[in-house]
């Protein structure tokens, strides 16, 4: 069978890994050469890159681009992952917040500042996955990460729930922020729903559901994906 080169653009679905959609994209291509730009952790849906034959070449460049969100936290409760995936680790009253005291707190999270990634990620520390050693309930010393916001909204408000998007800057955790977010406001939050819109150029606009990807003609899937050189275009390279 004919190998092909280029990106497939997937609007991932919820209660599935990034890896998931890769290994489906391998049987309906019927190729082993694809790979993923930015991991989408399960519960959240959304943009989900996939890189195919030559394109697996692309994969650091398409992966270190700005990325869009929009996502919902929570106030009132943590959870040892920082997001609904996790075991609730403390509640507390949400007090009465004006949508201005809400809106203060979102912008001391704009621009530069440090982050620190969450006990429960892929970040390796020895050579072992961060989340392997939360499982076994290890605690060990992240260092912060510089990350920066470009620009945030808040697209709702309805305590307990924030509705927010944000763009932002490559290995940013959205759940770290929500946290933080919740941390400042003295009560606590967790990420309870999140969305990636758009990564560097990319958007959902010519996106492939998951259903069509499992489900889908191999003919079909190939006419839907961009080719080397339209990739080129839509990056201005």
């Amino acid at each position: 069978m004919d190998t092909i080169d280029g990106v497939l653009l997937i609007d991932k679905g919820q209660d599935m890994t990034s890896h998931d959609v890769v290994a489906v994209a391998r049987r309906t291509l019927n190729m082993k050469k694809i790979g993923h730009c930015g991991t989408l952790d399960p519960m959240a849906t959304g943009l989900l890159i996939l890189v195919v034959g030559k394109a697996t070449k692309l994969s650091e460049l398409l992966m270190s681009e700005d990325k869009e969100y929009t996502g919902t936290l929570t106030l009132g409760q943590t959870t040892n992952t920082q997001d609904a995936e996790g075991v609730v680790e403390e509640e507390k009253e949400v007090p009465d917040f004006s949508n201005e005291e809400i809106e203060a707190v979102f912008n001391k999270f704009q621009g530069d500042f440090y982050q620190t990634p969450p006990m429960v990620s892929a970040i390796k520390k020895d050579g072992v996955p961060l989340y392997k050693l939360a499982r076994q309930g290890k605690e060990v010393k992240r260092d912060p990460r510089f990350v920066h916001v470009y620009t945030h909204r808040i697209d709702g408000i309805e305590l307990p729930k924030v509705d927010f998007t944000v763009k932002c800057t490559k290995g940013f955790y959205v759940r770290t922020y929500a946290h933080d977010i919740g941390q400042e406001l003295g009560c606590g939050a967790h990420l309870s729903r999140l969305r990636r819109t758009r990564s560097g150029r990319f958007d959902l606009e010519k996106a492939v559901t998951f259903e069509e990807l499992k489900h889908g003609d191999r003919s079909e899937i190939v006419k839907k994906m961009l080719s080397l050189p339209d990739v080129s275009k839509i990056r201005g390279a």
